[in-house]
Protein backbone atom coordinates (compact mmCIF):
# COMPACT_ATOMS: atom_id res chain seq x y z
CA UNK A 1 0.00 0.00 0.00
CA UNK A 2 1.25 3.46 -0.87
CA UNK A 3 2.17 5.69 2.09
CA UNK A 4 -0.09 8.65 2.83
CA UNK A 5 0.59 11.80 0.84
CA UNK A 6 2.76 14.37 2.61
CA UNK A 7 0.87 17.01 4.57
CA UNK A 8 0.69 20.44 3.02
CA UNK A 9 3.48 21.69 5.25
CA UNK A 10 6.00 20.00 7.54
CA UNK A 11 8.84 21.26 9.66
CA UNK A 12 11.89 19.39 8.39
CA UNK A 13 15.24 19.42 10.16
CA UNK A 14 18.15 18.98 7.75
CA UNK A 15 20.66 17.19 9.95
CA UNK A 16 24.30 17.15 8.87
CA UNK A 17 27.70 16.55 10.40
CA UNK A 18 29.38 19.56 11.96
CA UNK A 19 32.57 20.51 10.14
CA UNK A 20 35.90 20.71 11.91
CA UNK A 21 38.74 23.07 11.04
CA UNK A 22 40.58 20.23 9.30
CA UNK A 23 37.63 19.39 7.04
CA UNK A 24 38.60 18.95 3.38
CA UNK A 25 36.47 19.50 0.28
CA UNK A 26 35.01 16.00 0.55
CA UNK A 27 33.49 16.96 3.93
CA UNK A 28 32.57 20.56 3.12
CA UNK A 29 30.54 19.26 0.21
CA UNK A 30 27.76 18.53 2.71
CA UNK A 31 26.99 22.26 2.86
CA UNK A 32 26.10 22.24 -0.85
CA UNK A 33 23.79 19.32 -0.15
CA UNK A 34 22.13 21.15 2.74
CA UNK A 35 21.50 24.19 0.55
CA UNK A 36 20.09 22.17 -2.35
CA UNK A 37 17.80 20.08 -0.13
CA UNK A 38 16.63 23.20 1.71
CA UNK A 39 15.64 24.90 -1.53
CA UNK A 40 13.74 21.82 -2.67
CA UNK A 41 11.91 21.51 0.64
CA UNK A 42 10.81 25.13 0.49
CA UNK A 43 9.57 24.66 -3.08
CA UNK A 44 7.48 21.77 -1.79
CA UNK A 45 5.92 24.07 0.79
CA UNK A 46 7.78 22.81 3.85
CA UNK A 47 9.73 24.72 6.48
CA UNK A 48 13.37 23.65 6.52
CA UNK A 49 16.01 24.38 9.14
CA UNK A 50 19.53 23.07 9.79
CA UNK A 51 20.74 21.05 12.75
CA UNK A 52 24.44 20.24 13.05
CA UNK A 53 25.55 17.11 14.85
CA UNK A 54 28.90 16.21 16.37
CA UNK A 55 30.13 13.68 18.92
CA UNK A 56 27.95 15.25 21.64
CA UNK A 57 24.84 13.21 20.87
CA UNK A 58 23.14 14.21 24.12
CA UNK A 59 23.29 17.87 23.12
CA UNK A 60 21.95 16.94 19.69
CA UNK A 61 19.10 15.01 21.30
CA UNK A 62 18.15 18.06 23.40
CA UNK A 63 18.18 20.33 20.33
CA UNK A 64 16.06 17.81 18.47
CA UNK A 65 13.50 17.72 21.27
CA UNK A 66 13.47 21.51 21.51
CA UNK A 67 12.91 22.10 17.79
CA UNK A 68 10.51 19.12 17.46
CA UNK A 69 10.66 18.61 13.68
CA UNK A 70 8.02 16.53 11.94
CA UNK A 71 10.78 14.73 10.06
CA UNK A 72 14.58 14.70 9.77
CA UNK A 73 16.34 14.83 6.42
CA UNK A 74 19.49 12.88 7.24
CA UNK A 75 22.65 14.14 5.50
CA UNK A 76 25.15 12.95 8.12
CA UNK A 77 28.22 11.47 6.40
CA UNK A 78 30.59 11.25 9.37
CA UNK A 79 31.11 12.53 12.91
CA UNK A 80 34.29 14.38 13.83
CA UNK A 81 35.58 13.49 10.36
CA UNK A 82 35.28 9.74 10.94
CA UNK A 83 33.19 7.75 8.52
CA UNK A 84 32.99 4.78 10.91
CA UNK A 85 30.49 6.80 12.98
CA UNK A 86 28.09 7.50 10.11
CA UNK A 87 25.39 5.19 11.51
CA UNK A 88 25.24 6.78 14.98
CA UNK A 89 22.72 9.47 14.04
CA UNK A 90 20.18 7.19 12.31
CA UNK A 91 20.52 4.77 15.25
CA UNK A 92 19.70 7.61 17.65
CA UNK A 93 16.75 8.74 15.53
CA UNK A 94 15.40 5.19 15.44
CA UNK A 95 15.72 4.95 19.22
CA UNK A 96 13.86 8.25 19.68
CA UNK A 97 11.17 7.29 17.18
CA UNK A 98 11.87 10.30 14.97
CA UNK A 99 11.10 9.63 11.28
CA UNK A 100 14.01 10.35 8.96
CA UNK A 101 14.89 10.09 5.29
CA UNK A 102 17.12 7.54 3.66
CA UNK A 103 18.25 4.12 4.70
CA UNK A 104 17.87 2.71 8.22
CA UNK A 105 20.84 2.57 10.57
CA UNK A 106 21.69 -1.07 9.90
CA UNK A 107 21.82 -0.52 6.14
CA UNK A 108 23.96 2.60 6.60
CA UNK A 109 26.41 0.72 8.80
CA UNK A 110 26.60 -2.37 6.60
CA UNK A 111 27.13 -0.46 3.37
CA UNK A 112 29.67 1.91 4.92
CA UNK A 113 31.87 -0.91 6.27
CA UNK A 114 33.15 -2.05 2.89
CA UNK A 115 34.10 -5.58 3.91
CA UNK A 116 30.78 -6.16 5.70
CA UNK A 117 29.12 -4.99 2.49
CA UNK A 118 31.18 -7.39 0.40
CA UNK A 119 30.39 -10.27 2.74
CA UNK A 120 26.68 -9.45 2.37
CA UNK A 121 27.08 -9.41 -1.41
CA UNK A 122 28.64 -12.88 -1.30
CA UNK A 123 25.77 -14.17 0.86
CA UNK A 124 23.30 -12.70 -1.63
CA UNK A 125 25.08 -14.46 -4.48
CA UNK A 126 26.04 -11.15 -6.13
CA UNK A 127 29.39 -10.63 -7.89
CA UNK A 128 32.04 -8.63 -6.04
CA UNK A 129 35.83 -8.69 -6.47
CA UNK A 130 37.90 -10.91 -4.16
CA UNK A 131 39.45 -9.16 -1.19
CA UNK A 132 41.97 -9.55 1.62
CA UNK A 133 40.55 -8.89 5.08
CA UNK A 134 41.27 -5.56 6.75
CA UNK A 135 44.19 -4.58 8.93
CA UNK A 136 44.45 -4.00 11.79
CA UNK A 137 41.77 -6.62 12.51
CA UNK A 138 43.52 -9.91 13.12
CA UNK A 139 45.52 -11.87 10.55
CA UNK A 140 44.54 -10.78 7.03
CA UNK A 141 43.27 -13.58 4.82
CA UNK A 142 42.15 -13.86 1.25
CA UNK A 143 38.37 -13.88 1.25
CA UNK A 144 36.65 -17.13 0.26
CA UNK A 145 35.15 -15.56 -2.84
CA UNK A 146 38.55 -15.71 -4.53
CA UNK A 147 38.46 -18.38 -7.28
CA UNK A 148 39.76 -21.65 -5.79
CA UNK A 149 41.91 -22.36 -8.85
CA UNK A 150 43.67 -19.01 -8.39
CA UNK A 151 43.47 -18.06 -4.69
CA UNK A 152 45.55 -14.91 -5.02
CA UNK A 153 44.69 -13.12 -8.27
CA UNK A 154 46.05 -9.62 -8.62
CA UNK A 155 46.68 -6.82 -8.81
CA UNK A 156 45.30 -5.66 -5.45
CA UNK A 157 44.04 -2.15 -4.69
CA UNK A 158 44.32 -1.00 -1.07
CA UNK A 159 41.26 0.93 0.10
CA UNK A 160 40.02 2.49 3.32
CA UNK A 161 37.64 0.23 5.23
CA UNK A 162 35.22 2.99 6.25
CA UNK A 163 36.08 6.24 4.51
CA UNK A 164 34.32 7.08 1.26
CA UNK A 165 34.85 9.96 -1.21
CA UNK A 166 37.96 8.07 -2.46
CA UNK A 167 39.93 8.98 0.66
CA UNK A 168 43.47 7.64 0.27
CA UNK A 169 43.13 6.90 -3.44
CA UNK A 170 45.60 9.37 -4.92
CA UNK A 171 45.74 8.39 -8.59
CA UNK A 172 49.39 9.48 -8.88
CA UNK A 173 50.51 7.27 -5.98
CA UNK A 174 47.92 4.56 -6.30
CA UNK A 175 48.28 1.81 -3.66
CA UNK A 176 48.24 -1.02 -6.21
CA UNK A 177 50.06 -4.28 -5.37
CA UNK A 178 50.77 -7.05 -7.85
CA UNK A 179 51.02 -9.85 -5.28
CA UNK A 180 48.80 -10.80 -2.35
CA UNK A 181 51.85 -11.05 -0.07
CA UNK A 182 52.85 -7.49 -0.92
CA UNK A 183 49.27 -6.32 -0.29
CA UNK A 184 49.27 -7.92 3.16
CA UNK A 185 52.47 -6.07 4.07
CA UNK A 186 51.04 -2.76 2.86
CA UNK A 187 47.79 -3.03 4.81
CA UNK A 188 49.21 -2.34 8.27
CA UNK A 189 51.56 0.33 6.93
CA UNK A 190 48.85 2.29 5.17
CA UNK A 191 46.06 1.90 7.74
CA UNK A 192 46.81 5.12 9.72
CA UNK A 193 46.43 7.25 6.58
CA UNK A 194 43.22 5.47 5.54
CA UNK A 195 40.99 6.19 8.50
CA UNK A 196 42.65 3.63 10.78
CA UNK A 197 41.80 0.47 8.87
CA UNK A 198 42.07 -0.71 5.28
CA UNK A 199 41.66 -3.80 3.13
CA UNK A 200 42.85 -4.97 -0.28
CA UNK A 201 40.48 -5.60 -3.16
CA UNK A 202 41.26 -7.27 -6.45
CA UNK A 203 41.51 -4.56 -9.09
CA UNK A 204 39.21 -5.14 -12.06
CA UNK A 205 40.52 -3.50 -15.25
CA UNK A 206 37.72 -2.35 -17.49
CA UNK A 207 34.79 0.07 -17.48
CA UNK A 208 33.20 1.84 -14.51
CA UNK A 209 29.45 2.40 -14.04
CA UNK A 210 27.31 4.12 -11.39
CA UNK A 211 23.65 3.18 -11.07
CA UNK A 212 21.51 5.41 -8.88
CA UNK A 213 18.18 4.39 -7.38
CA UNK A 214 15.30 6.55 -6.12
CA UNK A 215 12.63 5.32 -3.74
CA UNK A 216 9.07 6.49 -3.32
CA UNK A 217 5.53 5.22 -3.05
CA UNK A 218 5.81 3.11 -6.19
CA UNK A 219 8.94 1.31 -5.04
CA UNK A 220 12.53 1.89 -6.15
CA UNK A 221 13.33 3.22 -9.59
CA UNK A 222 16.68 2.71 -11.28
CA UNK A 223 17.78 6.00 -12.79
CA UNK A 224 19.65 6.40 -16.07
CA UNK A 225 22.90 4.40 -15.87
CA UNK A 226 26.10 6.43 -15.95
CA UNK A 227 29.49 5.34 -17.23
CA UNK A 228 32.64 7.13 -16.10
CA UNK A 229 34.96 7.65 -19.06
CA UNK A 230 38.74 7.81 -18.69
CA UNK A 231 39.68 10.10 -21.57
CA UNK A 232 43.30 10.48 -22.59
CA UNK A 233 44.72 8.39 -19.76
CA UNK A 234 48.31 7.33 -20.44
CA UNK A 235 48.78 3.74 -21.49
CA UNK A 236 49.20 1.55 -18.43
CA UNK A 237 47.72 4.12 -16.03
CA UNK A 238 45.04 2.49 -13.84
CA UNK A 239 41.61 3.84 -14.72
CA UNK A 240 40.37 4.62 -11.21
CA UNK A 241 38.09 7.38 -9.96
CA UNK A 242 40.31 8.51 -7.11
CA UNK A 243 40.51 11.56 -4.88
CA UNK A 244 41.81 13.94 -7.53
CA UNK A 245 39.07 12.98 -10.00
CA UNK A 246 36.44 13.87 -7.39
CA UNK A 247 37.86 16.80 -5.44
CA UNK A 248 40.65 18.62 -7.34
CA UNK A 249 38.88 20.63 -10.08
CA UNK A 250 42.01 21.71 -11.96
CA UNK A 251 43.58 18.24 -12.04
CA UNK A 252 44.00 16.07 -15.14
CA UNK A 253 41.92 13.35 -13.48
CA UNK A 254 38.99 15.67 -12.71
CA UNK A 255 38.94 17.08 -16.23
CA UNK A 256 39.25 13.72 -18.00
CA UNK A 257 36.63 11.59 -16.21
CA UNK A 258 33.27 12.76 -17.58
CA UNK A 259 30.04 10.80 -17.21
CA UNK A 260 27.98 9.61 -20.11
CA UNK A 261 24.33 8.54 -20.13
CA UNK A 262 23.89 7.80 -23.84
CA UNK A 263 24.59 4.26 -25.00
CA UNK A 264 24.18 2.39 -28.28
CA UNK A 265 21.47 -0.25 -28.60
CA UNK A 266 24.12 -2.97 -28.40
CA UNK A 267 24.64 -2.10 -24.70
CA UNK A 268 21.01 -2.88 -23.76
CA UNK A 269 21.73 -6.33 -22.29
CA UNK A 270 24.59 -5.01 -20.14
CA UNK A 271 22.56 -2.06 -18.85
CA UNK A 272 19.63 -4.34 -18.03
CA UNK A 273 21.97 -6.65 -16.12
CA UNK A 274 23.45 -3.73 -14.16
CA UNK A 275 19.95 -2.43 -13.35
CA UNK A 276 18.86 -5.85 -12.08
CA UNK A 277 21.95 -6.12 -9.86
CA UNK A 278 21.34 -2.62 -8.49
CA UNK A 279 17.79 -3.65 -7.55
CA UNK A 280 19.11 -6.82 -5.92
CA UNK A 281 21.34 -4.60 -3.78
CA UNK A 282 18.41 -2.36 -2.81
CA UNK A 283 16.46 -5.39 -1.66
CA UNK A 284 19.36 -7.28 -0.10
CA UNK A 285 20.63 -4.36 2.00
CA UNK A 286 17.21 -2.97 2.94
CA UNK A 287 17.87 0.43 1.36
CA UNK A 288 15.41 3.33 1.35
CA UNK A 289 15.12 6.82 -0.07
CA UNK A 290 18.03 6.99 -2.49
CA UNK A 291 21.15 4.95 -3.18
CA UNK A 292 23.93 4.28 -5.69
CA UNK A 293 25.70 1.09 -6.71
CA UNK A 294 29.18 1.28 -8.25
CA UNK A 295 30.34 -1.33 -10.75
CA UNK A 296 33.34 -2.37 -12.77
CA UNK A 297 32.75 -4.33 -15.97
CA UNK A 298 35.69 -6.49 -17.04
CA UNK A 299 36.95 -7.26 -20.53
CA UNK A 300 34.54 -10.19 -20.88
CA UNK A 301 31.56 -7.97 -20.11
CA UNK A 302 31.03 -9.41 -16.62
CA UNK A 303 29.90 -6.88 -13.95
CA UNK A 304 31.46 -6.66 -10.49
CA UNK A 305 29.91 -4.69 -7.62
CA UNK A 306 32.48 -2.43 -5.95
CA UNK A 307 30.33 -0.56 -3.44
CA UNK A 308 26.74 -0.07 -2.35
CA UNK A 309 26.18 3.52 -1.24
CA UNK A 310 23.27 4.34 1.06
CA UNK A 311 22.35 8.05 1.08
CA UNK A 312 24.91 9.12 -1.58
CA UNK A 313 25.86 12.75 -2.15
CA UNK A 314 22.97 15.06 -3.15
CA UNK A 315 25.10 18.04 -4.20
CA UNK A 316 23.92 19.60 -7.49
CA UNK A 317 27.17 18.68 -9.27
CA UNK A 318 27.29 15.07 -8.01
CA UNK A 319 26.40 11.87 -9.82
CA UNK A 320 22.96 11.39 -8.26
CA UNK A 321 21.71 14.80 -9.41
CA UNK A 322 23.13 14.13 -12.88
CA UNK A 323 21.28 10.79 -13.03
CA UNK A 324 18.04 12.52 -12.02
CA UNK A 325 18.44 15.03 -14.84
CA UNK A 326 19.21 12.29 -17.36
CA UNK A 327 16.06 10.47 -16.19
CA UNK A 328 13.82 13.53 -16.59
CA UNK A 329 13.20 13.87 -12.85
CA UNK A 330 13.60 17.25 -11.19
CA UNK A 331 15.62 17.49 -8.01
CA UNK A 332 12.58 18.87 -6.19
CA UNK A 333 10.44 15.92 -7.31
CA UNK A 334 13.12 13.52 -6.08
CA UNK A 335 13.23 15.18 -2.66
CA UNK A 336 9.45 14.88 -2.48
CA UNK A 337 9.64 11.16 -3.20
CA UNK A 338 12.36 10.69 -0.59
CA UNK A 339 10.15 12.49 1.97
CA UNK A 340 7.16 10.38 1.01
CA UNK A 341 9.01 7.16 1.68
CA UNK A 342 10.22 8.46 5.07
CA UNK A 343 6.76 9.25 6.44
CA UNK A 344 5.29 6.96 9.08
CA UNK A 345 2.80 4.48 7.73
CA UNK A 346 2.78 1.33 5.64
CA UNK A 347 6.17 0.70 4.01
CA UNK A 348 6.68 1.77 0.43
CA UNK A 349 7.54 -1.82 -0.37
CA UNK A 350 11.05 -3.05 -0.89
CA UNK A 351 11.06 -5.22 -4.00
CA UNK A 352 10.92 -8.95 -3.48
CA UNK A 353 12.94 -9.37 -6.67
CA UNK A 354 14.61 -7.25 -9.29
CA UNK A 355 11.46 -7.62 -11.38
CA UNK A 356 9.66 -5.35 -8.89
CA UNK A 357 12.02 -2.43 -9.64
CA UNK A 358 11.36 0.15 -12.30
CA UNK A 359 14.14 0.10 -14.88
CA UNK A 360 15.31 2.93 -17.12
CA UNK A 361 14.87 2.76 -20.85
CA UNK A 362 18.30 1.84 -22.28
Amino acid sequence: MKPPAPPEAMRVAIVHNALTERAGPEERDVLAQVAAVGRALRRLGHTAFRLECDLDLERFRRRLEKTAPDLVFNLVESLDGRGCLIHWVPELLETLGVPFTGSPAEAVRTTSHKVLAKERLVLLGLPTPAWIDPAPAGPPRIAPCAPPEDPAPGPWLIKSLWEHASIGLDERRLPLCERAGQAREELARRAPALGGACFAERFIPGREFNLSLLGGGGGPQVLAPAEILFEGYPEGAPAVVGYRAKWVPDSFEFLHTPRRFAFPAAEKALLTRLSALACDCWRGFGLKGWARVDFRVDGRGDPWILEVNANPCLAPDAGFAAALEASGISFTEAIGRILEEALPGPPAGAPTSAADCRFPCP
